[in-house]
């Protein structure tokens, strides 16, 4: 068993090896043939093929036992010649073959997925997001996210079961598949448009539409993991009696909204402790510490959601999201370009490993069904769910916004539902059904098809749909425009590369910035004025608690990144000084006189 391990463990390691140069020979050679993740399916599915046929397969040996237990247990003790073994449950046993020794071995437990290869993957979307498009179009991507996917998972599940009912080889029909069908139509409303999103990059489209595609499917992931959870919980009072409970389906919703917003409060709650916990203490100093903390309590924050039966991986996503608006920035420099590399590497790495074993399960699963009626209505019933997520949806998204989503950039949002990793983990987490692994077999065919067509005919589609590629990204410089330029759609106002102005933000995101700006970000990260000037006079004595000694603030009208609405730049930064040693409100000129340290100016431009 062993040996056994280590050579699985090792050909993985040797297929990302093979990957990693692969990639690196076209990127030298600049082809956009494939995406990474479209070579690492390649050689899953070739080296899947050749363990399928070259590997010896096992049978099944039964033994007789005399047990009472209603069902399966978990553990078994066994006695043999006055020893005690124990034997683990493991799932249940299809055929009388048992696949080959390396076959068996290459199979992981589907748990793997989620507390492994799942967290480093979302946690660096959300760390990692360029969050001055996302929150520029934070209006539509939630439309996309909610209603949208929402209305695919239906769409696709019951189209699924009025399938079933017209091939009753396939499922019976009782509500219990219905509810069958509508977990395969959550599973499958998860987009990964990884292909997509780097090709994306590489040729420099418009960033809106960037956005678009990258938070649609960063948001749709949470959406549909809650979607399955509360699908799943989905139980009548009577299920013997068949049919609609309408009392059921409230709790559904119930758990759909508690699962969410509890993970989301995990989430932000677990940023923002870390986020004090940096700003307050001195552990900048120790580099290697504040990164290893950051690591694990970014983890933690998945873990804690799990261990409270919630969902990690909404948890994670917002946790990475806040961590990167305030944490980040009180992060020494060492850590900044730590954590940014190191979650990367993590995610570059798992996701090529989450799409070689994809391709190793198409040989290597030993229980697919391979109904093929039911595989290509599949196809029929996604196309269908992705158009009735964007169409209507971007109709809704439009009514409010002024710079309206065009029809070419709908179009490219429909093309770019691929399918990837968080609906192969949904789907391969419970296979103990033929049902369940019919939902496996199509899912892995659908994510291969939509992988290598769409991933790769997006230039194509690109250039069909005349799309702007070689966009510049707009400048940092703030604009604001006059009374006359200023719309009223969900979306943040910055200037374009022509100098007309974006979107402004609607109301509630407009109160949410000010808000965030003026008070949220000065306490939880150095930034923005002294505390002493946020807060009112008779509670300065929390501003000294919450400012650390000899903390520098530049005051905020300084030029970020990922900042939504902030005034044009008039000028260079002022930069206040302020202490817990002394009993003063008053903010110290950035001339420090006599000091002993000397402070050079710095202009809003440069990174303080």
């Amino acid at each position: 068993v062993h040996q056994a391990d280590s050579l699985a463990l090792l050909l993985a390691v040797f297929l990302l090896i093979i990957i990693v140069l692969t990639i690196w020979v076209f990127k030298v050679k600049r082809f956009r043939v494939m995406h990474e993740t479209g070579f690492s399916l390649v050689y899953g599915i070739l080296v899947g093929l050749i363990i399928k046929y070259t590997s010896k397969t096992n049978e099944v040996k039964l033994m007789p036992c005399n047990s009472t237990a209603e069902s399966a247990p978990n553990h078994v003790y066994m006695k043999f010649d006055n020893a005690t073994f124990s034997y683990s449950l493991n799932g249940k046993v299809f055929t009388d073959q048992a696949g080959g020794q390396y076959e068996s071995t290459l199979l992981f437990d589907p748990e793997t997925f989620f507390f492994v290869l799942l967290p480093p993957i979302i946690f660096f979307a959300g760390y990692d997001m360029r969050r001055k498009y996302f929150f520029r179009n934070i209006g539509a991507i939630l439309l996309y996210a909610f209603a949208g996917t929402t209305i695919s998972c239906f769409v696709i599940g019951l189209m699924m079961y009025g399938y079933t009912k017209t091939h009753l080889e396939v499922l019976p029909v009782n509500s219990e598949n219905l509810v069958e069908c509508l977990l395969f139509g959550a599973l499958i409303s998860a987009t990964d448009p990884v292909t997509i999103l780097a090709i994306f990059h590489d040729l420099h489209v418009d960033v809106d539409l960037f956005a678009l595609v990258f938070g649609e499917s960063v948001m749709n992931d949470a959406v549909a993991i809650v979607l399955y959870r509360s699908i799943s919980e989905y139980s009548p009072s009577n299920p013997e009696q068949g049919g609609f409970e309408a009392a059921a389906l409230f709790r559904s919703v119930g758990i759909f909204i508690g699962v969410f917003v509890g993970s989301f409060v995990i989430g932000v709650v677990v940023g923002l402790i870390t986020a004090m916990f940096t700003k307050l203490t001195k552990i900048r100093e120790f580099p290697l510490m504040e990164t290893g903390l950051f690591t694990l309590l970014s983890y933690a924050c998945y873990l804690i959601a799990e261990a409270a039966q919630l969902t990690g991986i909404v948890a994670v996503l917002f946790c990475g999201i806040t961590q990167a608006h305030y944490t980040f920035f009180n992060l020494s420099e060492e850590s900044k370009v730590r954590t940014k590399q190191a979650f990367e590497l993590l995610n570059f790495l798992a996701e090529n490993f989450v799409f070689v074993y994809m391709g190793l399960a198409l040989f290597t699963f030993q229980y697919h069904q391979w109904n093929y009626g039911f595989i290509l209505f599949s196809f029929v019933a996604i196309t269908a769910g992705r158009l009735v997520n964007v169409i209507p949806v971007t109709f809704i998204a439009n009514l409010r916004r002024k710079r309206k989503i065009p029809v070419k950039f709908q179009k490219m949002l429909i093309f770019a539902g691929l399918r990837g990793a968080i609906a192969f983990a949904l789907a391969i987490r419970n296979t103990g059904s033929e049902v369940r692994q019919l939902f496996l077999t199509t899912t892995l065919v659908i994510v291969f098809i939509t992988v290598f067509f769409n991933g790769g005919a997006t230039t194509l589609a690109l250039e069909k749909l005349k799309i702007e590629v070689g966009v510049v990204d707009e400048p940092d410089e703030e604009y604001r425009p006059p009374p006359s330029e200023t719309t009223s759609g969900d979306d943040i106002g910055l200037v374009g590369m022509s100098g007309i102005s974006r979107n402004q933000p609607s109301g509630v995101i407009r109160v949410w910035t000010d808000i965030d700006r003026k008070y949220v970000r000065p306490v939880f990260t150095h930034r923005g004025p002294p505390l002493t000037e946020v807060f009112p006079h008779r509670m300065h004595w929390l501003a000294r608690v919450l400012t650390p000694p000899k903390t520098v603030a530049i005051e905020e009208h300084t030029i970020d990144e990922d900042e939504s609405d902030d005034e044009a730049v008039t000028g260079p930064a002022q930069l206040y000084f302020h202490s817990n040693d002394q009993d003063n409100d008053s903010n110290i000129d950035a001339d420090l006189g006599q000091e002993q340290e000397m402070m050079l100016p710095y202009t809003a431009s440069e990174d303080v």
